[in-house]
């Protein structure tokens, strides 16, 4: 996967793995939607299969960004007939609203990532980065027209949908689950996963989701980002894209199979833990 000079932003920056340091900001800001974290506690297991759920979504995400015009096809004809499925009392996983917010938070998450470790891009690249992010919603079915043509409006739609956030009880549990996993082998990624994403949210939002936050976490969190800035752009890119290329490796061999976007999966318990809506796989 190599580099050249005109590559496009979107495909120099989707496959960075310092982007993997945003998944459960997205995935918590998605759920901060009243009407996905319904969804998710109803059709959903994200919080108890996180590991195959991110799969799914990095399938997602590589395989629109990266992949052959005919993977592209098959990928998003299943993420769509998979959503068509997930409705619920006061919500559609089809809803555009939804599906504007769930790719408008991958693309903020993996740009804000970008900018933290390689600074942030001059505005015509960011302007060329939104334009080219709208695959991640037209691939979930959401009309072009509907992403936001620049950036001042995509600034604009971005600040009201977090000011209008609100992280109902679902929500917070979906996320000591998340965050707490019972394999033993993922807590220490999770505890990480939770500093980053603490660090992450606006203020509000952290409160909300009771995520602990102290002078020293924040110190903590600073530190990381500090290190990971010095360090990272100095690794070299091939190793950097190393989970893009697993995923679409692995993809390509069929060794998972289409699986990871199989139906949702209703729980029998009346309070099973769910994963995210929107979310491929």
């Amino acid at each position: 996967m190599g580099r050249s000079s005109d590559e496009p932003p979107l495909r120099r920056i989707s496959g960075e793995a310092c982007a993997l340091g945003g998944a459960g900001y997205a995935v918590l800001l998605q759920i901060a939607h009243p009407s996905v974290a319904q969804g998710v506690h109803d059709h959903s297991d994200f919080s108890t299969r996180p590991f195959n759920r991110l799969l799914g979504t990095l399938y997602f995400v590589y395989g629109t960004v990266y992949g052959t015009e005919e993977e592209r096809e098959r990928l998003h004809a299943i993420v769509r007939a998979m959503h068509r499925k997930v409705n619920g009392p006061g919500y559609r996983a089809l809803d555009d609203d939804l599906l504007l917010w769930v790719a408008a938070t991958l693309y903020d998450s993996t740009s804000r990532l970008y900018a933290m470790v390689f600074g942030e891009p001059g505005e015509e690249e960011r302007a060329r980065h939104l334009c080219e992010a709208s695959v991640l919603g037209t691939a979930l079915g959401l009309p072009e027209e509907k992403w936001p043509a620049s950036l001042a409006k995509f600034d604009a739609y971005w600040s009201r949908s977090v000011a209008g956030l609100h992280v109902g009880e679902e929500a917070r549990r979906i996320t000591e689950q998340l965050f707490h996993p019972e394999s033993l082998p993922l807590r220490p990624l999770m505890r990480v996963q939770s500093l980053l994403t603490g660090g992450l949210l606006p203020p509000h939002l952290r409160e909300q989701f009771a995520i602990p936050w102290s002078d020293a976490r924040q110190r903590r969190f600073d530190r990381v980002v500090r290190v990971t800035r010095a360090v990272y752009p100095r690794i070299p890119r091939p190793v950097r894209f190393l989970p893009t290329t697993l995923c679409l490796w692995t993809m390509r061999r069929g060794l998972l199979g289409p699986r990871w976007l199989g139906p949702p999966r209703r729980r029998s318990g009346p309070r099973g833990a769910k994963g995210s809506l929107g979310q491929a796989g």
